[in-house]
């Protein structure tokens, strides 16, 4: 199986996500600003990143773990989903994936970080804002990844998206 959280950027949501499903986050408290700031591509991806699918590593059961940046364009996720569907048809690739959006868990607070930090290069003011922003929303994006994971063992499908729109 193949995991790949995407929103907006893929650096903050989507790191989050990735980090708390690899365990690299505890699941059973607030983060820290040191938690958040040390979390693998946190605030680290630039325009140039996005698209990518980032490798975040190995899960507990041996699955890769991904992340992605689409911007605006909501034709990337179908695109994938038809790229998988093509390779399982044709090739034979019989890997279960899944796509998760954390795009719904996004607080305002992360979405103007993100963009002064990100777009602007005013670290100053959007470092604060997205550790601000991150603590609130960690409880969701933990909620978001198990609901992941269950999907993913529970749901027969080769390929499935995961809109994630209860989690706002």
């Amino acid at each position: 199986m193949i995991y790949i959280y995407n929103d907006y950027g893929g650096t903050h949501t989507t790191s989050l996500a990735a980090a708390y499903h690899l365990r690299k986050l505890p699941s059973n408290k607030k983060l820290t600003k040191e938690d958040i700031l040390n979390v693998d591509y946190f605030n680290k991806l630039t325009k140039n990143d996005f698209g990518k699918l980032i490798f975040h590593g190995i899960d507990e059961e041996g699955n890769p773990v991904y992340t992605v940046g689409r911007k605006n364009n909501k034709l990337v996720v179908p695109a994938l989903k038809n790229l998988f569907l093509l390779l399982q048809s044709r090739y034979n690739f019989n890997e279960k994936i899944i796509v998760s959006n954390t795009s719904p868990t996004v607080p305002i607070a992360m979405s103007i970080g993100g963009f002064l930090s990100r777009g602007l290069k005013i670290d100053f003011i959007g470092v604060p804002l997205l550790i601000i922003g991150s603590k609130q929303c960690c409880n969701r994006i933990n909620q978001l990844v198990e609901h992941t994971k269950e999907h993913a063992r529970t749901v027969d499908k080769q390929v499935i998206i995961l809109e994630n729109k209860s989690f706002k």
